[in-house]
């Protein structure tokens, strides 16, 4: 209900003007959809990840762009509660749920994407502070954050090891926004380039020892994958149901396009392979919920996912033949959004 009526009304408008949507992620803040699985020790509902599969779908199926704008506290907040010593939750995770407060995950760099070995940035520890130098690139929600976390070198002779991650306000001295990205799809998410020039941050502020860095890292992205993989299955579900419903409503040649066996397993292949990244998702948040190591299953719920969305967007454009590549119609726009999570 709330992707149908506070997302689907803004998703069109919002795309077109790349419009951050303060407005819906305020609304769905208060109706409890942002942040869910911060413990209830601090405030949160503490939900398990499969409860994340559930609603990411949904808000997917809305618009991607607003629903990663939405969701990705759950990655800025992550290494907090993986990581964080009980102050640093106490300071840190509270007021993300008394507030629509955002929170970024600041780890890609513009030479320094999956190769996190090749990490730039870097914090050298100056009395009880670190001082930060370097940049950021393709940072989620950066430009509305108050506070992200950033990951940085602090010693650069170790590589990955030598990683560490800091939390850092926004509103610093040297912490600029370099640029706000302009997108080909999911757009109404704020995704930007920061700088960090000399930025003083209180030894306080590291998650960690020095050097926990990269597993800080791979333990957020091990719990947060599941959830980049169900948003591509609400996308795909999305087309899905518009192909369908246009088919039986089109008719070529005295009888709906649906009745021809071209349309139609085209179709019944959209719906089959949703299904099946579906379970691969919710495999993946289930094994996590139980303990288990799920790096492997969660890259397969994403690889498998962003696949068969790009081609089930793909597919829906071509079941509308030429209106689908028309603007006024959804299929457009959400294949431009599927490309996202390939790249994802």
């Amino acid at each position: 209900e709330f992707a149908e009526k506070e997302i689907r009304s803004k998703a069109a408008e919002y795309d077109e003007h790349q419009t951050h949507p303060a407005d819906v992620v305020a609304k769905a803040h208060e109706v409890g959809l942002m942040n869910p699985h911060i413990p209830e020790e601090y405030g949160g509902l503490g939900l398990p990840g499969f409860d994340g599969m559930l609603v990411g779908e949904e808000l997917s199926w809305g618009c991607a762009g607003i629903a990663v704008s939405i969701v990705a506290n759950t990655l800025g907040a992550a290494p907090v509660m993986i990581a964080g010593t009980e102050e640093q939750k106490q300071q840190w995770l509270p007021p993300l749920i008394e507030e629509p407060i955002l929170c970024s995950f600041g780890l890609s760099e513009p030479n320094a994407g999956s190769d996190v070995s090749g990490i730039q940035t870097t914090a050298v520890r100056n009395g009880d502070e670190y001082v930060i130098n370097g940049s950021k690139m393709f940072i989620t929600n950066a430009g509305q954050a108050d506070w992200l976390v950033v990951f940085a070198s602090t010693d650069k002779s170790k590589a990955h090891r030598g990683l560490s991650a800091f939390i850092v306000p926004t509103d610093l001295d040297g912490v600029t926004v370099e640029k706000h990205l302009d997108k080909m799809g999911q757009r109404a998410t704020d995704t930007s380039a920061l700088a960090f020039q000399d930025v003083r941050v209180p030894v306080d502020y590291r998650l960690g020892e020095e050097g926990e860095g990269f597993k800080i890292a791979m333990k957020t992205l091990d719990f947060t994958r599941p959830g980049t993989a169900i948003g591509a299955v609400g996308v795909a579900r999305a087309a899905f149901e518009h192909a369908a419903e246009y088919s039986k409503e089109r008719v070529q040649f005295g009888m709906p396009i649906a009745m021809n066996q071209g349309i139609n397993f085209l179709v019944a292949d959209m719906a089959t392979n949703i299904e099946a990244a579906r379970l691969l998702c919710w495999q993946a948040a289930w094994m996590i919920d139980n303990g288990m190591r799920a790096t492997l299953q969660s890259s397969y719920a994403k690889r498998f996912a962003a696949d068969i969305c790009m081609e089930v967007t793909t597919d829906a454009v071509q079941v509308f033949g030429g209106y689908g590549y028309m603007k006024e119609y959804p299929v457009e726009k959400l294949m431009r959004d599927a490309k996202l999570y390939q790249i994802y």
